[in-house]
This record gives structure tokens, sequence and C-alpha cells, in this order.
């Protein structure tokens, strides 16, 4: 059964659901790293993607998001100019009840019948104003952060805006 898209989960139209001690089958998120480059620099910039509405993000999207972001970073400015965070994580477990298609699934599905679900996968609830991912860097690669973090919001199913934390000082244009 193909995947449904970002979008199909993207409203938070139930209860959190986080409980994990009680749910079996949960599977594991995708996200492989939640830090990456230099960690102990101190970059005088400092961009931000934040939600501009409630929503939710799936754990595919948000690593599809870091990795475009960090690809973008290391190949134009290098390991050591840059430090970037991803400041959400999924503990939303989504669910989804399967239905049986093509022929004879009449005979094998329940259709809505117990339509609890099992889990597919998990989501990082959001709130409007939250900061989703954020770049510190030299002010030389400015552009570049702001390329990067364009590339991760044009992964992500919410509305979200790049915002400029720290260093409005150095760069006016």
């Amino acid at each position: 059964m193909p995947e449904k898209p970002a979008s199909a989960y993207r409203n938070q139209d139930r209860p959190a659901y986080t409980r994990k001690e009680y749910v079996t089958g949960i599977p594991a998120s995708r996200i492989t790293y939640y830090e990456r480059g230099d960690r102990e620099a101190d970059f005088p910039i400092q961009l931000s993607l934040v939600a501009e509405e409630q929503g939710q993000i799936k754990h595919t999207a948000l690593e599809s998001a870091r990795i475009s972001a960090n690809r973008q970073m290391e190949k134009e400015a290098g390991e050591k100019n840059y430090y970037l965070k991803l400041r959400v994580y999924p503990h939303q477990i989504l669910r989804e009840n399967p239905i049986a298609l093509g022929a004879g699934a009449d005979r094998i599905s329940d259709g809505m019948r117990k339509s609890f679900g099992r889990p597919i996968g998990l989501a990082a609830r959001l709130s409007p104003g939250q900061k989703i991912i954020t770049i510190r860097t030299k002010e030389e690669f400015y552009e570049i952060a702001k390329e990067a973090m364009r590339r991760a919001r044009m992964k992500l199913p919410i509305p979200a805006k790049r915002t400029l934390d720290k260093g409005s000082e150095i760069i006016s244009s």
C-alpha cells in the first residue's frame, strides 16, 4: 500500500497520542541527527525556520528538510562554518486503518469496523511561532544559509517563515 502524502497528517484532528509504553509496533523515527556542524563555535548569525500555523510534521518530512538544509550548508560553507539544529521531536503516534483494495477485498477487509488503526509513523506537533530548524553561521555564509532554509521549507507540509534571530545589526539589507 503506498504511503499517504504528508498533507494527510498535517492537521491536529485528534487528541495527543504519545504513550509509547502502551502501544506496540511503533516504527522508529527516521531522524538520524538532530545537530550537525561545529557545536562549539560562536557564530554571529542565527537563522530559524518558524511555523506560521498549528500543525503536525511527519518524521520523514523533518528528516528530508534537515538533509536538504545540511547538504546545502556542508557543500557551500564547509563543515566547520555552520551549526544546524533540528528543534522539534516527533512524539505524536500516527495511526491508519488499512483498507484492502482489489478483487475479493470485500471478503478480507472489515471496513470501518473497529477502525482504531495501527501505528504507521511519528509526527511532531507544532504551534504557531515555534522554531523548527535553526542554523548559526558566519556573515559571509548568510546567503547560503538563507538558501538552505528555503530548501528546507519546501519539504514541510505547513507554511513556515525564515527569521533572523541574531546578527540583525550586521546585515541590514
